[in-house]
């Protein structure tokens, strides 16, 4: 370095010093005259020099029209040069959450909303001048899900908005702030969020929302948007269908909307998280309990575009399943039932999802329903139905199994048993479910009952060996 530029530099930072002397001095002199403290209030001018020092290397990354809106950067400045580091910090931060605010108005708020915010809040907030009623870590939470600002941009941000709350002249304290603190987490906010080009997925995806709200969506479309979001990571995709979620269930929603949602919501679900696919169907329960009729009635479709009904809570799937398994009796013992069981039958099949998922209360009745159905009424076979209620057996766990297998020893299954055609779907049933069974006792019962067996098929609790056997096998139909 040339001798000359250190003798320039050395006479700023002496003018500098100076000056802030200065200032300090008049403010003293105020407070003073009004008999207010003078200690303790500002921080000591060499604090203040290394945030001066560093301030055009971090002001110089903002453009120009970008600076000349920043109206708490100057504020940040003036607080800085009176020595009030607490209140630098607390205009920083307001500073950074206006530039977030300005980044999700222009983005998609109500894609915003739906990642940022939850419960009855969201119900508050429609537009861009709802964004000053969320809270400062859902904003810049809410930011990160939908990637305005980036996974390490949201740990310093959540860092600095702690020491904003707890160290700033937000609330009283008695902690100390350093420049060197102040002017690193300006750059900071600077990098993070002032000067953060938005990416190209985030783009992408705000295009995908657009597209899917004001376009219609053709079948190749949605094969070609399928491939794009191979591309996304685990949160963006679980964001994005918690997205399509709030957008499906918007009042003012067009049906072209809700059309584009069903073709591409099978082509993202198998990649959603567990816990995503839950909370939809915890706010179906919410819209249930509330007696929200027409967000329950949507919340239930969207489940149904992917056969996830079993994705409502146990309490509720319990009552609907037991109505399910009535209504699907009803139309398998009535004389049009070749006509009316299929549509029962997937209905069913719908709110049980794949796997399989049962609660107790209705767990053997279920399987008992199925079986029942799946041995026809003698007359003939409902063929649509007869490959619901295949799948269903073929997908039954070790207990669900043993159920099926054993069904015969109750007197509407084993009176079934003297049809001929029921017979020969008994011993089909046995063949599907049989790979299902780990029990050594059920296997065995299996094979006297094929092998050995030599009554009639609905005679079967009247044989002493099967009946030993089922009175011993009692535990496991529980």
């Amino acid at each position: 370095m040339e001798e000359s530029t250190k003798l320039q530099i050395i006479d700023n930072t002496n003018n500098n010093t100076l000056q802030l002397n200065q200032f300090e001095d008049g403010l003293k002199q105020v407070l003073a005259l009004h008999s207010l403290p003078t200690e303790g209030i500002f921080v000591d001018v060499n604090q203040r020099l290394n945030v001066f020092k560093n301030l055009e290397s971090v002001l110089v990354q903002i453009t120009e029209p970008e600076k000349k809106q920043s109206i708490y950067l100057s504020k940040f400045i003036a607080s800085v040069a009176s020595g009030l580091f607490d209140a630098s910090l607390n205009y920083l931060w307001d500073e950074t959450i206006l530039q977030i605010r300005k980044r999700v108005s222009q983005y998609d708020i109500e894609f915003f909303y739906d990642n940022a915010v939850t419960g009855d809040r969201r119900k508050k907030l429609k537009d861009e001048n709802d964004l000053d009623k969320v809270d400062d870590y859902d904003l810049i939470r809410g930011a990160k899900e939908i990637g305005l600002i980036s996974d390490l941009g949201f740990k310093h941000l959540e860092y600095i908005n702690y020491m904003r709350n707890w160290a700033s002249a937000a609330h009283p304290n008695n902690s100390e702030i350093t420049g060197l603190q102040l002017v690193s987490w300006l750059e900071t906010c600077v990098k993070e969020v002032i000067t953060l080009p938005i990416s190209n997925i985030t783009i992408r995806i705000k295009q995908l929302l657009q597209g899917v709200k004001n376009t219609a969506i053709s079948d190749n479309d949605a094969q070609e948007i399928s491939v794009f979001t191979t591309g996304l990571t685990q949160e963006q995709i679980n964001n994005l269908t918690s997205g399509f979620f709030g957008i499906y269930l918007k009042p003012d929603t067009e049906s072209q909307t809700h059309q584009n949602i069903n073709k591409l919501l099978p082509l993202i679900w198998g990649r959603v998280d567990e816990d995503v696919k839950l909370s939809f169907g915890l706010k179906y329960a919410h819209f249930a309990a509330n007696n929200s009729q027409d967000e329950k009635k949507t919340a239930r479709e969207f489940l149904q575009i992917v056969n996830a009904e079993s994705y409502i809570p146990d309490e509720l799937r319990a009552i609907e399943i037991d109505n399910s398994i009535d209504n699907l009796l009803s139309a398998h013992r009535n004389f049009n039932n070749f006509y009316n069981e299929p549509a029962f039958a997937r209905q069913l099949q719908r709110i049980i999802g794949e796997p399989i998922k049962l609660p107790k209360s209705v767990s053997k009745k279920f399987i008992m329903a199925i079986v029942e159905t799946f041995l026809t009424n003698g007359n003939g076979v409902a063929v649509s139905a007869n490959e619901i209620y295949t799948s269903i057996l073929s997908n039954l766990d070790s207990h669900q199994a043993n159920i099926a297998v054993l069904s015969f020893t109750d007197t509407r299954i084993s009176s079934r048993l003297q049809f001929s055609l029921c017979q020969r779907k008994f011993v089909e049933l046995i063949n599907i479910v049989k790979p299902s069974i780990t029990s050594p006792p059920v296997r065995d019962l299996i094979k006297y009952i094929k092998e050995d067996y030599k009554g009639k098929p609905s005679q079967l609790m009247n044989d002493k060996i099967i009946k030993t056997s089922v009175e011993n096998l009692r535990t496991l139909l529980k």
